[in-house]
């Protein structure tokens, strides 16, 4: 199968809009995602449209958190083409990302009462729906109100006679949806004429893909058609954050863009805990969300991941794990550094290169590239001969999660065996987030 890269060329600013309401309910201006004919004419999109239409196979695609891979979530034939493509287990549930909140009702409501999706029964002419029939759980229209379009996911009860093909929801009662602050995305839901289930555009425990050419490295010849907004990596870099609000006290089920300190701001949200684990969590039970349960966003290289502020490495890769490294014959050593760490990671070595931009994957284009992702190329002093890839991704936490998958990628197309990564101080932000991605990624982790 030929894998085509196609540019939406669409400016942002006109690829869609929320059309204005006359309700005075807080969610009246999310109800429907209008396109206009420009953006439905663009090549790009309204080919990646008909294929979500008219096939089974997956389209990948960007929005601000990373490249979902979308595929009709009505249909079971086309999410079984997720599964596929990216190697998948089974019981990993998928999120559903829709345009509007008009969509989102349509799959609240039992399919046997639903009308079409941008009208709901007790829907207005200008198509927001009372907020006494809102099948939207009260619990969440503040959150919603404050955190979408964006990256959260809400958990949401899968009602009787459901809409969404089975294999969305890997056999719970629940479904996550998000509504995504991409306006491309939005835009392609919309074109698409249905909500689309899409994890996130790589092969299975593989690092996230926050650009059009880390989808192609994975995938290529799998899918046909990833889209590219032509605006480099995606903004935020980790995945949504998720949330449980149908439990007591409501919980996060897995750290992303949105931080527990932004939600503890809510009414309603002020007491969430957590209900995750950082390490790959074991057991017979389904994950109630994605990436709880199994090995992800790992490079090929062997990751050692170093907690901040623990006392394995003050001063970044310590004498001894170099020297285990060289007594395995692993010649290319990759080191990320974050906050506290001094040039290669504290190794002793000579500067050889500096400043190649390594976003993109590809030599030279520059096109993903961001300030924050440089990389030294060093080789060790003395007789070992150890050549030391060093990438400084700096210390703001929204940059390290803006850059930590491409860096990973980036390392790992660089020949790197062995990587060792400084951790991030850990909060309550997007902190967690990216301790949460880099616990599950390591192979070993030390204090």
């Amino acid at each position: 199968m030929e894998t085509r890269i196609l540019k939406v060329t669409t400016p942002q600013e006109q690829l869609g809009y929320f059309s204005p309401s006359a309700s005075s309910s807080p969610l009246s201006s999310l109800a429907q995602w209008v396109v206009p004919p420009s953006t439905a004419s663009d090549p790009a999109l309204s080919q990646a449209a008909q294929h979500l239409r008219e096939t089974d196979i997956p389209v990948a695609f960007p929005t601000e958190t990373v490249y979902g891979l979308g595929a009709d979530a009505t249909r079971s034939a086309a999410v079984k083409g997720i599964y596929t493509a990216k190697g998948r287990p089974s019981d990993n549930p998928l999120i559903v990302h829709v345009c509007d909140l008009d969509m989102l009702r349509s799959l609240l409501r039992p399919s046997s009462s639903a009308s079409p999706q941008k009208e709901g029964p007790s829907a207005s002419p200008n198509g927001s729906t009372a907020e006494d029939d809102d099948p939207i759980p009260a619990i969440y229209r503040p959150l919603i109100q404050k955190f979408w379009p964006g990256p959260l996911t809400i958990l949401l009860p899968n009602p009787a006679g459901s809409k969404l093909a089975p294999e969305v929801t890997a056999g719970l009662p629940t479904f996550g949806a998000r509504m995504p602050a991409s306006a491309l995305a939005r835009s392609l839901i919309s074109l698409a004429g249905a909500p689309l289930a899409a994890p996130s555009a790589n092969a299975s425990t593989r690092p996230s893909p926050t650009s059009a050419r880390h989808v192609a490295d994975d995938l290529a010849g799998r899918i046909a058609v990833i889209l590219d907004s032509g605006e480099g990596l995606c903004g935020v870099g980790v995945e949504s954050t998720v949330v449980d609000g149908l439990c007591e006290p409501p919980v996060v089920l897995r750290p992303g863009g949105v931080g527990i300190d932004e939600i503890r701001g809510v009414t309603g949200w002020e007491g969430v805990g957590r209900a995750y684990r950082d390490g790959v969590e074991t057991g017979k039970s389904k994950p109630r969300a994605p990436g709880m349960k199994y090995k992800h966003y790992s490079p090929r290289a062997r990751v050692v991941l170093y907690e901040a502020g623990g006392g394995g490495a003050p001063g970044g890769v310590v004498d001894g794990d170099l020297r285990e490294v060289v007594a395995e014959e692993k010649r290319t050593v990759g080191v990320i550094r974050t906050v506290g760490w001094p040039v290669f990671g504290g190794i002793q070595c000579e500067k050889t290169a500096l400043g190649e931009e390594a976003a993109g994957g590809v030599e030279g284009d520059g096109e993903d590239s961001l300030p924050c992702l440089s990389v030294i190329e060093g080789r060790q002093v003395g007789n070992e001969g150890v050549k030391v890839l060093d990438l400084d991704l700096g210390g703001n936490v929204q940059l390290v999660a803006q850059g930590l998958f491409a860096g990973l990628r980036e390392l790992d197309r660089r020949g790197a065996d062995v990587i060792f990564i400084e951790g991030v101080p850990e909060g309550e932000g997007i902190a967690a987030a990216v301790m949460n991605r880099l616990r599950k990624a390591a192979s070993v982790i030390k204090g």
